[in-house]
């Protein structure tokens, strides 16, 4: 009966949070629409933009913002869809389509300005709050699409990429707590986890903050993170073990065989993955330019070397390599080499991708099997401990020859430099951020939702008690 109730309760409030966005927009651009529809039927060329733009790197940011979003789907909804028992299949998928349109709009209304907004420790400021400053506006009566101040890409642009990062973060999690959770509890939680974890953190890291390299707010100077060790991967990996932890294991977990329904679908999100990590990385160097070209190297080589690893790991201990392991290898290399891509020789990506199929390797086995917490789809063993690694490692193989941040100054352990102890620090912050407020979150919503399908629901699969849907169906 509470399920039945609650429901219809959460759509309405979705829906008033949609309606009040819609008409704050209305309301803040209504002002300048009668200049901009006159500005514009005059024929007049927009207003000369205070940067030049360069097409190039504009076009190079948007062809990876579409690469990034590919990741989520139907990259990521492929690669787990498959690792899950076929009565789960489309719940999955579900998780990760809704979350590319909810975190899309929170992310325009709210989520950018909280995460790139202002220059202070902490957090963002309301300056890009429901797209102002960002979209086109009207200045000296004729339109024009903000630039960035640092960049010759507009706004919009700059906004639309790092968005895709706020995406598929979330939709990460979802990988501890498949096949048992509501969908209606998961749709509230990423909303505050959203807002609450991931915009402080992508403040503190990429817009000035506590943890930025460089910043004068840093913390033991900051750390380097080119592309979402911390922001991405450290920060949905811990958040997935609380939620295994939280919500509990699956019925049956441990007692009945739980096999991947289509390992085919995980293959291929697999490579969607891959392809799509190359405007994770190499968009992150934020032009097209030599840099980029090195981070996109350092990323495949990661991959590739990862996968081996894993495959010859299972090779040497069960006897034959799997594909599925080779998928996991080869995502653990892309996560530990995210935060290192743009600071690291390409070479160097070959260790971080070896180091992490190992490392990654036993903790999806020896250490999750010793603790035997419920982690479905591995979140925690690939992203957790992955870019755990990856964010050290890049405190060791770091070099100003890439990448000169630091104008001057040796980068990584190897050269003689200090950032290790930032990358340190970083992640043990980031690790307290994302274990505490998503345990906070969860006991909230579970006093007042509560987090798991009744286990009726659970046994018929989420497909069909959740979305009254089936995946496989043969006539």
């Amino acid at each position: 009966m509470t399920t039945r109730r609650f429901v219809p309760a959460t759509v309405r409030l979705l829906v008033v949070i949609l309606v009040a966005g819609l008409a704050a927009i209305l309301f803040a651009t209504g002002p300048v629409l009668a200049a901009e529809d006159a500005a514009v039927s005059s024929g007049q060329p927009p207003a000369a933009a205070p940067r030049t733009l360069d097409t190039g790197d504009n076009a190079w940011l948007l062809t990876c913002s579409a690469l990034v979003l590919l990741m989520t789907g139907p990259g990521l909804a492929l690669f787990y869809s498959g690792l899950v028992r076929k009565k789960n299949v489309l719940g999955v998928m579900m998780q990760c389509t809704f979350l590319m349109g909810l975190m899309t709009v929170i992310w325009a209304l709210w989520g950018y300005s909280l995460a790139f907004g202002g220059t202070g420790p902490w957090l963002g400021n309301f300056d890009f709050l429901l797209m102002r400053g960002v979209q086109a506006t009207v200045v000296d009566g004729q339109p024009m699409i903000p630039m960035h101040p640092e960049l010759p890409v507009p706004m919009l642009t700059h906004m639309l990429f790092q968005g895709m990062f706020f995406i598929i973060t979330p939709a990460l999690i979802c990988g501890a707590f498949a096949e048992r959770m509501k969908f209606s509890t998961m749709v509230v939680f990423m909303i505050l986890w959203g807002t609450l974890v991931y915009c402080p953190l992508c403040h503190w890291v990429w817009a000035g903050g506590i943890l930025a390299y460089g910043s004068t707010h840093a913390v033991a100077g900051g750390a380097l993170d080119f592309a979402g060790g911390t922001v991405v991967h450290i920060s949905s990996g811990v958040s997935a073990l609380v939620c295994a932890l939280v919500i509990g294991r699956r019925l049956g977990y441990g007692s009945e065989p739980m096999p991947p329904h289509n390992i085919t679908y995980t293959a291929i999100g697999a490579s969607l993955l891959w392809v799509g990590w190359f405007g994770f990385n190499a968009g992150s160097a934020l032009a097209a330019n030599a840099l980029a070209a090195s981070a996109l190297a350092a990323t495949h080589f990661a991959a590739a070397a990862g996968a081996l690893t894993w495959a010859a790991l299972e090779w040497l201990v069960r006897g034959r390599p799997t594909l599925l392991g080779t998928c996991s290898g080869a995502v653990a290399g892309l996560v530990c080499v995210t935060p290192a891509a743009g600071f690291v020789q390409p070479t160097a990506g070959i260790v971080m991708g070896a180091a992490a199929g190992l490392v990654c390797y036993l903790a999806c086995t020896v250490l999750k099997n010793r603790f035997r917490y419920d982690d479905s789809l591995d979140a925690f063993g690939v992203h957790g401990v992955g870019g755990t690694l990856g964010a050290v490692l890049t405190g060791v193989f770091a070099t100003r020859i890439v990448y000169d941040v630091g104008h001057g100054k040796p980068l990584g352990l190897l050269e003689g430099g200090t950032v290790l102890a930032g990358q340190v620090v970083a992640t043990a912050i980031t690790w307290v951020l994302a274990a505490v407020a998503t345990f906070i979150l969860l006991k909230v919503l579970d006093v007042t939702m509560g987090l798991r399908v009744s286990p009726e629901a659970e046994v018929e699969g989420l497909d069909l008690s959740q979305h009254g849907e089936e995946g496989y169906i043969f006539i």
